[in-house]
């Protein structure tokens, strides 16, 4: 089959076989549909958020200032796992966001499962004072009145 590849700005025609252009078509797929979800989720939304903004189903009512502070927080939490070490971080996804469990971290990172636990209870500890010592948020304040 013939495939026309773009490089340094000149169309190539280039003979490929039907795995290689089924494998092309594939990715070409894949990031086309990656760039349509790019577009649709702009603002940093969750696919369901999105869904239940759009299609009305159940109730989304997201003000100005609700998204502005749930950014903010996540900025926030962001730069506290930034402020961590690479391994305590790499550690405490792991455990927060793939599940795995402590003996399976350790197998992964060679260590002992032990220091796995050291690393996440250290992180889970700076949340902690950063949520303890969080100021409430003015826009809950205004809410009320």
């Amino acid at each position: 089959m013939e495939v026309t590849i773009n490089y340094n700005r000149q169309a190539l025609s280039v003979e490929v076989t039907v795995e290689v252009y089924e494998y092309l078509d594939r990715a070409d797929h894949k990031t086309e549909n990656l760039a349509h979800e790019q577009r649709r989720h702009w603002d940093g939304r969750e696919f369901d958020e999105y869904i239940a903004f759009t299609e009305g189903v159940g109730v989304y009512r997201e003000t100005p200032e609700d998204y502005l502070c749930r950014k903010e927080t996540l900025n926030e939490l962001l730069a506290i796992l930034d402020s961590c070490t690479e391994v305590q971080r790499r550690r405490f996804l792991l455990y927060a966001l793939d599940g795995l469990s402590y003996s399976e971290i350790a197998a992964r990172c060679g260590c002992s499962k032990y220091a796995v636990r050291d690393s996440i209870v250290a992180v889970r500890k700076i949340f902690e004072t950063f949520l303890r010592n969080r100021p409430p948020r003015l826009t809950c304040f205004l809410a009320t009145q």
